[in-house]
């Protein structure tokens, strides 16, 4: 009897181990799902800007030279100071020139009294000529010199105003408001009429920021330009080297008239208030544009993008399934992304485990936010 209790054991055994495992297989059939963390689609309130290398330049510019010869007598401001507009800069040796202009002066003169002279001789020939007192030649005579001293007087004139010119010429001044550059000359130095770069002098409030736009965009930019740009309009604002933000907004200045054919863009200029001096002609910054877009958008976690063959999908959790949705995606902000076409306000997305999906998968949703070991990250 006892013999027998002893092979009875391992049955009894066997039972329980194949009754444990059915019930586990059971249990594992029942819930087969991929667990996954889901997110609900929603809009938000988003401003964001488009960014575009920038090379600021000044919106007037002119180079200064010697319009007449001689050596420097004169210089009258600070390098790389402000000047108004008519502030004497240089002085080129003005004696040869006050020598020519008075020289023209006196010349005007006596051609004006040679022709009061004549004048009244023509006068006093005309009136004989009429009582036949004199021959007809003489009254020709008189009235041909007549006009040959009116055409001295004239001839006279003109040598006045140029001498006149080049005495002006002889002092630099400045042409408009502006910052004036470091002097290519110095005292002494002889320059030479329309060669000799003396200085190069630049307007600096406001000052211009330089773009160039795929021509795709021009459009936009046309319709930008038409629209009354307040002061505190932030569709234009410029970050600066060192990757602050100027305080001041701008608005478009010039729409350049042509596309670069090799290219394919076109430059445009944005103006910027510029009281401070901060902008200076070269500086490399960045112009940032207000997207057009900016706005009420539907926002996912970029994580929850999947690519393939250059389109783009996510899963959308339909009656505990994991269903694949091509989407367009928009603008990349941070670690979130803009959908232009394919959800909609409250759909639910998975957004980790999604390696693990295809279409028509069973799912087990977790909490939203929760990570799972080992997830893409965000490109």
């Amino acid at each position: 009897m006892i013999r027998r209790i002893i092979y009875a054991l391992p049955a009894w055994l066997l039972i329980i181990f194949v009754s444990c495992h059915a019930d586990k297989r059971k249990q594992d059939k029942a819930d087969p799902g991929v667990p996954v963390n889901t997110t609900r689609v929603k809009k938000q309130q988003l401003i964001y800007y488009d960014t575009y290398p920038a090379t600021i330049v000044a919106l007037k510019e002119v180079e200064l030279r010697a319009e007449v010869g001689g050596s420097i007598t004169w210089i009258s401001f600070t390098e790389g100071q402000s000047v108004k507009k008519g502030q004497k800069l240089y002085e080129i040796d003005r004696r040869r020139y006050e020598a020519t202009y008075d020289q023209a002066k006196a010349n005007l003169n006596i051609a004006e009294q040679n022709l009061e002279k004549t004048q009244r001789d023509a006068n006093r020939y005309i009136e004989l000529n009429k009582e036949d007192a004199i021959a007809k030649q003489r009254l020709d005579y008189a009235l041909t010199d007549l006009k040959n001293a009116k055409s001295q007087v004239s001839a006279a004139q003109a040598d006045l105003e140029k001498a006149k010119t080049d005495l002006d010429y002889s002092i630099i001044l400045a042409p408009f408001d502006g910052t004036v550059g470091i002097s290519q000359v110095r005292m002494g130095a002889l320059v030479t009429p329309d060669q000799t770069l003396m200085n190069i002098i630049s307007s600096d409030d406001p000052m211009g920021a330089d773009i160039e736009v795929e021509q795709k965009e021009l459009g936009k930019f046309q319709l930008l330009e038409k629209k009354n740009t307040a002061p505190d309009d932030s569709t234009f604002r410029i970050r600066l080297p060192d990757n602050s933000l100027y305080k001041y907004y701008g608005k478009i200045n010039i729409i350049d008239r042509n596309v670069d054919p090799q290219t394919a863009t076109i430059k445009i200029r944005l103006s910027f208030p510029n009281p401070d001096k901060i902008l200076r002609p070269g500086m490399k910054c960045n112009a940032e544009v207000l997207n057009q877009n900016s706005g009420m958008q539907l926002v996912i976690p970029y994580k929850a993008v999947v690519e393939q063959m250059s389109e783009y999908f996510v899963y959308k959790i339909d009656s505990s399934k994991a269903k694949q949705i091509k989407v367009i995606p928009g603008h990349k902000l941070n670690g979130d992304v803009i959908i232009r076409q394919g959800l909609k306000e409250g759909d639910q997305i998975v957004t980790d485990g999604v390696q693990r999906l295809h279409d028509g998968v069973l799912v087990k949703t977790g909490q939203p936010g929760q990570s799972q070991p080992n997830e893409r990250k965000q490109d």
